[in-house]
């Protein structure tokens, strides 16, 4: 068996897609999300011009010496843009290999280590009642953990909150929008909104909150000591993580779970974090950290320094990449949490799928491969559409963190 044809598709039923369909000589395909949020034609470009014609007359089987093949025969190594690709063709690879097994992927990873997976939804709202009442949605749904966001008083809009509720979007425009920051109002209303969560829910419930990179270390310690004892599952990108010496600083100063990873895309971006303990929670991906075949070592590394998993799940991942990421939260021993952005009505209808959320927990498809498929004819319908995330400045006119 072959492959005979590598096809990139870019969809936008609601907002940008780009998948990668692999299909051999026996007929069998596979498909890989391919999306990067706001660069999305990059990576396009990238598969059509440089990966597609490598992968003709490969042995669709051999998915480690494809990995290897595109990672060191690059020579270019890493970055965002390569290892998406990467990715791609990876998550494409399991697919084809599960439905000639006859077996759902997590059982070619091992087996189930977990009867379900559990995942956190996004709750938010400009006012902390408004955040409130959101979270109490959630917990109807039967959620047993929300990530809490709420506007900062005086700003006139703030990264994490939405309008639409249930499927947030957050990049928002053909050029980037601009959005006013104030650190110092932000740390005031945080400790307000986790306080009243936990006078309104109680401690059974996790509570999980996004920080997008705005603070300095010590700010970050300082935030993460005065909500200890509203015991957060975690505090998520407390600084940007280019500098991870700042970790350090922030350990020295908070118990406060710290989660980071999901613009790490690879071992490398995260191994001195992992290796020190720095972190709790690694939230790289299946399609920005090269595949299942190089998240699972990231994830494998993280278990034995005590670091658990928690991988970015948001509405620019497709549910190919969600599929992938369930069938290795099952498997792992040290999973710690998923974060599930619902997809909206024609995203599903694009991406037909067999996970199922069900009491906290979603569960992955046990049909063959990864239990997802592309409908192209509908994907068609939805052309590309110019897209960017939003950018933030401080109340200097300065640049600052999303």
């Amino acid at each position: 068996m072959r492959i005979t044809d590598a096809k990139v598709i870019v969809t936008s039923p609601g907002r940008n897609f780009v998948t990668l369909k692999i299909t051999t000589s026996d007929g069998v395909t596979g498909i890989g999300d391919a999306t990067l949020n706001g660069r999305e034609l990059a990576v396009a470009s990238y598969l059509r011009d440089h990966v597609c014609p490598l992968l003709i007359g490969r042995d669709p089987a051999r998915i480690e010496d494809t990995w290897q093949y595109l990672y060191r025969g690059a020579y270019w190594r890493r970055g965002p843009v390569t290892m998406t690709a990467i990715a791609a063709v990876d998550t494409a690879l399991w697919d084809i290999k599960g439905k000639v097994a006859g077996l759902p992927v997590y059982q070619l990873l091992g087996g189930r280590s977990r009867e379900g997976v559990t995942v956190y939804g996004h709750a938010n709202g400009e006012t902390v009642p408004e955040v409130l009442d959101e979270v109490a949605k959630y917990v109807d749904l039967g959620y047993r953990a929300v990530r809490v966001q709420c506007g900062v008083p005086g700003l006139d809009a703030t990264y994490g909150v939405s309008q639409d509720k249930m499927f947030y979007e957050p990049a928002d425009a053909k050029l980037p929008s601009e959005a006013t920051w104030s650190t110092e109002r932000y740390l005031r209303v945080v400790p307000e909104l986790f306080a009243a969560v936990r006078d309104r829910f109680g401690f059974d419930l996790h509570v999980l909150h996004d920080i997008h990179h705005r603070l300095t270390p010590i700010e970050a310690g300082g935030l993460g000591s005065r909500l200890e004892e509203y015991a957060p599952f975690w505090l998520e990108d407390p600084v940007p993580a280019e500098l991870q010496e700042g970790f350090r600083l922030i350990r020295q100063h908070t118990t406060a779970p710290i989660a980071v990873g999901e613009v790490f895309n690879s071992i490398w971006d995260c191994e001195r974090l992992i290796r020190e303990q720095l972190i709790d929670y690694i939230r790289a991906t299946v399609v920005h950290a090269g595949g299942i075949t190089h998240l699972r070592r990231i994830f494998d590394l993280a278990a034995l320094h005590h670091v658990r998993t928690g991988s970015h799940g948001a509405t620019d991942l497709s549910p190919v990449c969600m599929s992938a990421a369930l069938h290795l939260d099952i498997a792992v021993p040290n999973f710690g949490i998923q974060e599930y952005m619902r997809h909206t009505e024609a995203t599903d209808e694009v991406f037909p799928h067999g996970y199922r959320f069900a009491d906290g927990y979603l569960h992955p498809s046990e049909e063959p491969g990864l239990g997802v498929d592309i409908d192209e004819k509908l994907a068609a319908r939805y052309p590309y559409e110019a897209a960017y995330l939003p950018v933030n400045r401080l109340m200097d006119g300065s640049v600052h963190s999303w």
